[in-house]
């Protein structure tokens, strides 16, 4: 708009409503975007909700620098996301030292991988992990030891649990995870054909099974996320992980939960099938990318919701009362998928 006029009184009472005008538009305009920002579950309001953020298969390099430029270009936009939502936690889903994981907790790729890969300040918080196949291929022991050297390093067993309140509710969420190379047995490198054939030991496997289910049977959280490495579901190139599906499954169902979070497969996934409120979401590209979907026609028809190998990434997740927000980000820090799922109860 072009405004023009001679210097006199009509003159400045006009340009003070015009300005007046200007600025109650833009408000409404403002108010408008936040509403349909909340409505999409966008952190504006941080005092209200629990902000986290997932990884999986981020275990850099054997060899120096010990990191790869896809894992030092997802921390960097993880630590950008995590300092703008004020993120509480991460949870990483294993593989985390590729190719072999380490020997005891005084391995130099913990400082080398873990500490100077996610070295922002925005990082600086509690980590939950667990063991991936590749992990498994040495001593997994010695990750777990490392959690007593590390102020932001948890791993206090192979599986383990969480609840974590929901600020300014009364709401909260229980974070499970697991370790699916005792359940099912591991698997070779990534150009290994070998596949999880069961476990290596059948009454380890029955044990944490049995955990599980008591775990998931005596929660009263509102929201309840299971993590482990393996897949249930899958389209990608290791594909569904048939002892999951037979006995996981059917306790994600039964017992309601929101998501099954994964890695193992090198992409940004998710799976929902029609029959089932329980959404699976692989999250295994924070280091490699795999681009292949060798199994597209091993889940359930048209539970394949959304695939994504172009870029490395993570998760961001967003809980408070009324939902939780999965928004799938690259590196580039662009959201290529979002999905949400209401409390259980």
């Amino acid at each position: 708009m072009l405004f023009v006029c001679h210097k006199d009184k009509n003159c400045e009472d006009m340009f003070v409503r015009w300005r007046t005008c200007l600025v109650f538009a833009f408000s409404i305009f403002s108010a408008a975007k936040l509403l349909e920002a909340r409505r999409h579950g966008y952190p504006w309001n941080k005092d209200n909700e629990l902000n986290f953020l997932v990884l999986g298969d981020w275990g850099g390099s054997p060899s120096p620098p010990y990191r790869t430029p896809i894992e030092v270009s997802v921390a960097d936009m993880m630590a950008e996301v995590s300092s703008e939502r004020n993120s509480q936690f991460v949870v990483a889903l294993g593989d985390n030292f590729y190719f072999d994981g380490v020997e005891d907790d005084s391995s130099i790729r913990f400082e080398e991988t873990f500490e100077k890969a996610y070295a922002a300040k925005s990082l600086q918080i509690p980590w939950y992990v667990i063991a991936g196949n590749h992990d498994h291929h040495r001593n997994v022991s010695g990750q777990i030891d490392y959690t007593r050297l590390s102020k932001r390093w948890n791993f206090p067993n192979f599986y383990h649990s969480h609840i974590f309140n929901i600020p300014g509710s009364k709401k909260t969420l229980q974070i499970i995870l697991i370790d699916t190379v005792l359940l099912c047995g591991n698997s070779g490198h990534d150009f290994d054909p070998r596949i999880p054939t069961g476990p290596d030991e059948p009454n380890i496997a029955s044990e944490q099974l049995d955990w599980i289910e008591k775990t998931l049977a005596s929660s009263k959280s509102d929201y309840i996320l299971v993590g482990g490495h393996y897949p249930v579901w899958s389209i990608g190139h290791h594909g569904p992980t048939s002892q999951l599906v037979e006995q996981l499954k059917p306790m994600l169902e039964k017992y309601k939960v929101n998501a099954y979070i994964c890695g193992h497969d090198h992409n940004l996934q998710s799976i929902k099938e029609s029959d089932s409120e329980v959404l699976y979401h692989v999250i295994g590209n924070a280091n490699f990318l795999d681009p292949r979907t060798t199994h597209e026609s091993s889940v359930p028809d048209g539970s394949s919701k959304f695939f994504y190998a172009d870029n490395g990434g993570f998760a961001a997740v967003t809980v408070n009362d009324f939902k939780m927000v999965f928004q799938f980000v690259n590196s580039q820090g662009r959201v290529v998928y979002e999905s949400t799922s209401t409390p259980r109860l």
